[in-house]
């Protein structure tokens, strides 16, 4: 598939002093209308009434893509209370306490939070506890996979759920709810600029959008309101997929005027996540009674329901992308997909069963991944996934097996930022840590080309669609590779991010 060159306006420019991966010495780049016209030494291009940008020695490479983002989640992250390294339901409630006495909210004014991960927490939230700090602003705290959240009553009659004794909703009922909530809260445009304008800023030149909303509209809307400055595949979920269909639109179709948002895949979520020990597993979770139907986690969509979505989108020219977290969703995601002769995407591919690495490969499939899950999940994987983890989050494996990698953040539950996933993928460590299976690391070479839609250098012909940084990032410890300095980001040869 081509990428549409979007009708922007898009100066001509003449990019000097570039270093480019595979060549040797510094090139300039002619880039006329939205793409690249020429390649050479410095000097060597007619390039008259081209725009001259001295790049300095600088290394320009393809842009990058995040696969699999939840957009507005990231915005409104951005202004939620953050309970990321909170490590158990009192500490939670002491940060909501704090800001509570912060802030001064009305009765039925929601107060958000993101980022707690209950997974090994040794003592149980409880609605009673969480309506003692918050009896009358509605509270609703979501966890950092996006399968849960703790509320409060207020915040559980606003969304029409009943929570048992826990306070806690998790999976469907809460998926359903989170994105009803999101639909009524008004996100100003400038905070989708600024979020768009952030990933800019990290070399970012395109997401799949995976958000359960009406994507196609409202990323029209988007980029009619200025919001220009990332291509956007635009995924679809199954409430929603016969208006695609009637709409005629097909994966890789053009929505909008500037080329800028296209249509993406359907969309279908078969299990949990790892956290809520709701991932679909072969195996039971430690601790649950095995005679419990939901031991070995849940199925949101059963095997029958996924056939025939995949099924219905594929006769409607639409791919499928599939989220699949345990090893059982993983296969039986990849018996569907074969049933079904058709090719398209799984969705985390956390862990996979040592018999289906071949088989993404010989099915012709992507695994979608999001390295960073790895490091922030390892502990809960170790415990929760014990004796297993040498196929957990097995990047390695997927590789050698000759599975396509496509490197994503699931933001917000990771940053919006390709050099992290990258780091993650390759050194399997953070925060000083040792390694964690470290077998499971994959070359930087790989997990570049996964973050750029397979492009690994600036060939002329190519969309220019580019990232200027200031150092080489396969030479950088890994630590300092989450930080990379990206100079400028380019869209289709116009600037979206420049600091040359």
């Amino acid at each position: 598939m081509t990428t549409a060159v979007p009708q922007c306006p898009a100066p001509e420019l003449l990019l000097r002093g570039a270093r480019i991966p595979g060549l040797d010495g510094e090139r300039e780049v002619l880039v006329r209308g939205g793409t690249i016209a020429g390649v050479g030494r410095l000097g060597t291009l007619e390039a008259s009434g081209a725009e001259p940008v001295e790049l300095g020695g600088r290394l320009l490479l393809p842009g990058l893509w995040d696969e699999h983002v939840h957009f507005t989640q990231h915005v409104i992250r951005r202004r939620r209370l953050d309970l990321a390294d909170t490590a158990s339901p009192g500490e939670v409630l002491a940060r909501l306490r704090a800001e509570l006495a912060r802030r001064d909210l009305a009765d039925g004014e929601l107060l958000m939070g993101y980022g707690f991960r209950d997974g090994l927490w040794t003592e149980h939230p409880s609605l009673a506890a969480i309506d003692e700090v918050s009896p009358r602003v509605p509270v609703a705290l979501v966890s950092g996979d996006l399968h849960c959240a703790w509320l409060n009553t207020p915040a559980a009659r606003m969304l029409g759920l009943e929570p048992d004794a826990s306070g806690v909703v998790r999976e469907g009922p809460w998926i359903a709810a989170s994105a009803r909530l999101d639909a009524a809260r008004a996100v100003p445009m400038s905070a989708y600029r600024e979020a768009a304008e952030a990933a800019a800023r990290r070399g970012v030149v395109g997401v799949l959008e995976l958000e359960h909303a009406d994507n196609v509209a409202e990323w029209r809307a988007r980029v009619e309101g200025g919001v220009d400055l990332l291509r956007v595949d635009v995924g679809v979920w199954p409430d929603r997929l016969e208006d695609v269909i009637a709409a005629g639109h097909r994966t890789g179709d053009a929505l909008d005027a500037t080329g800028l948002v296209r249509m993406g895949p359907l969309k279908i979520v078969v299990d949990g996540s790892l956290n809520t020990r709701t991932a679909w597993c072969w195996d039971p979770y430690p601790g649950l009674d095995p005679r419990d139907p939901h031991s070995s986690g849940v199925i949101t969509t059963p095997p029958e329901q996924l056939r025939a979505l995949m099924a219905r989108a594929r006769d409607a020219g639409l791919a499928a992308a599939v989220h699949a977290i345990g090893d059982h969703a993983n296969s039986e995601v990849l018996d569907a997909y074969e049933e079904l002769g058709m090719t398209g995407r799984i969705e985390h591919a956390q862990l996979v069963a040592r018999r289906d690495f071949a088989r993404f490969a010989r099915l012709g499939l992507v695994a979608s991944v999001q390295p960073e899950h790895a490091m922030d999940d390892r502990d809960v994987a170790d415990h929760h996934w014990a004796g297993r983890t040498d196929r957990a989050f097995a990047f390695g494996s997927l590789h050698a097996a000759g599975a396509e990698l496509r490197l994503g953040s699931d933001a917000p539950v990771a940053p919006l930022d390709p050099w992290i996933s990258i780091a993650a993928a390759t050194a399997r460590s953070r925060d000083g840590r040792e390694p964690w299976h470290p077998e499971q690391r994959i070359p930087f070479e790989v997990a570049f080309a996964a973050s750029t839609r397979g492009r690994t250098t600036v060939a002329d012909g190519d969309v220019a669609d580019l990232a200027v940084v200031e150092s080489d990032p396969a030479a950088l410890e890994r630590d300092a590779l989450r930080e990379l300095p990206v100079a400028a980001t380019l869209v289709g040869g116009r600037f979206t991010w420049r600091d040359l």
